[in-house]
């Protein structure tokens, strides 16, 4: 059978899909140790909540509502008026419900993103997306519809006590050409749990509205929800900026809804793409985003109980790490939020992706370095030196990943001693 162009590109292997399937697999197979996929926890008093929220709802028939019926290709109305209003009165900022649309969930939100702003153009130049900080979200890389659509730049590496270290802009190395359509960064970053400083967003901001271009944000897990960072970080929006959320890391991954924040021009464009491509975006995840800031529930919940307990956890999570490994044998990217550890195994005699498949067969599932740096110019060996790990299992279950973990590095050292 013969693809197109589209179908040869869409149908091929990419790490996301890999992600993805061990995801699927490792949920669902009894004993694995699943370190790997970026599910949030299953939060005992945010399922309590949602469980009850949704009974509530359809006793009174706002959850029928929202399954019975198409929302318009913007997004659910109601939510759009309520989030805008959540948004201008906890920041100031200057927006109304004109500024916001849904998406089925934030990988159509890029996919639209990455392929309005970069690619051919009518008069036939073609941009890229700029990442200024690579290592950037895996889901990312494979989202162009046209080849070398992503650019991306090293950052330079700060060491710090305790056997940490954290990516900075490098802000030196940083070029943005007439062939850059849009930069774009995550806030916290997936994979590392890095922040960006506020001074590097204002520095972002300020270059891309120098080129006339815009600054795309991906907030899935920052302020105002679901609030997974750990550091001081200033919220930035503007007409020229994008911001992306998302109700996945609340704990409502299967909802899939996706929230873009734009001027008029992009929510119009955006609005436009969800009619042809799927009509609207879904209903249900909205509904219950609405129902959350009616009740005043969703800023204080991501304060009182999602951030709480993802800080908490990560704090176990490095103790844990470091019984079993110590900075000489790992280095731990400072967790500054999201829901991974980024371990640097910076004299590993192997590859990441060797280690991976070693852990994958003895149960343990994370994920390979070199998958996040989507656009780098040249091979980086720093890229194939990392390993990202979820943090969000029950501690028992980390502990028993970590301890493979250890066991397989330290084997790959006696293996490379011998030799």
């Amino acid at each position: 059978m013969n693809f197109s162009l589209f179908g040869n590109k869409f149908t091929r292997h990419a790490g996301i899909t890999q992600l993805m399937d061990d995801l699927n697999d490792g949920l669902r197979t009894p004993g694995a140790i699943m370190l790997g996929g970026g599910n949030p926890a299953h939060i005992p008093a945010m399922d309590a909540y949602f469980q009850q929220l949704c009974q509530e709802m359809l006793s009174t028939g706002t959850l029928t509502e929202a399954l019975c019926n198409y929302d318009g290709p913007q997004g659910k109305d109601t939510l759009l008026t309520n989030l805008s209003a959540l948004l201008r009165q906890t920041f100031g900022w200057d927006i109304g419900p004109q500024n916001i649309a849904l998406t089925n969930g934030s990988q159509s939100a890029f996919f639209y993103l990455f392929n309005l702003f970069a690619g051919r153009y009518e008069e036939g130049s073609s941009r890229k997306v700029l990442f200024p900080l690579a290592p950037e979200y895996i889901g990312y890389a494979d989202s162009g519809l046209d080849e070398d659509m992503f650019v991306s730049v090293r950052p330079q590496i700060e060491l710090l006590p305790e056997g940490q270290f954290k990516y900075h802009v490098d802000f030196d190395n940083l070029t943005i050409g007439d062939d850059i359509g849009m930069i774009c960064v995550s806030r916290p970053t997936n994979p590392t749990g890095n922040v960006l400083t506020d001074e590097e967003l204002v520095h972002l901001d300020e270059l891309a509205q120098q080129h006339g271009i815009p600054l795309v944000i991906d907030n899935a897990y920052g302020v105002p929800f679901p609030g997974i960072i750990f550091s001081d970080a200033t919220p930035l929006w503007n007409a020229n900026t994008i911001l992306c959320m998302s109700l996945s890391k609340l704990g409502l991954p299967g909802s899939r809804c996706g929230i873009i924040v734009g001027n008029e021009q992009v929510i119009s464009a955006i609005s436009n793409m969800n009619g042809i491509v799927s009509l609207s975006p879904g209903s249900i995840g909205p509904a219950i985003a609405n129902e959350m800031i009616v009740r005043g529930d969703l800023l204080r919940l991501s304060n009182d109980v999602v951030r709480p307990f993802y800080q908490q956890r990560v704090t176990e999570t490095i103790a844990t790490i470091r019984r079993y490994l110590s900075p000489e044998r790992c280095l731990i990217h400072k967790p500054e939020g999201a829901i991974f550890l980024w371990l640097w195994f910076k004299d590993l005699p192997i590859s990441t992706e060797t280690l991976y498949q070693r852990l994958k067969k003895r149960g343990v599932l994370m994920v390979p370095g070199h998958y996040f740096f989507p656009g780098l110019a040249e091979d980086w060996p720093h890229a194939h030196q990392c390993l990202r790990m979820n943090y969000v299992p029950e501690p028992e279950k980390i502990e028993q990943g970590i301890a493979i973990l250890a066991q397989e590095v330290e084997l790959a050292l006696s293996e490379s001693r011998a030799d």
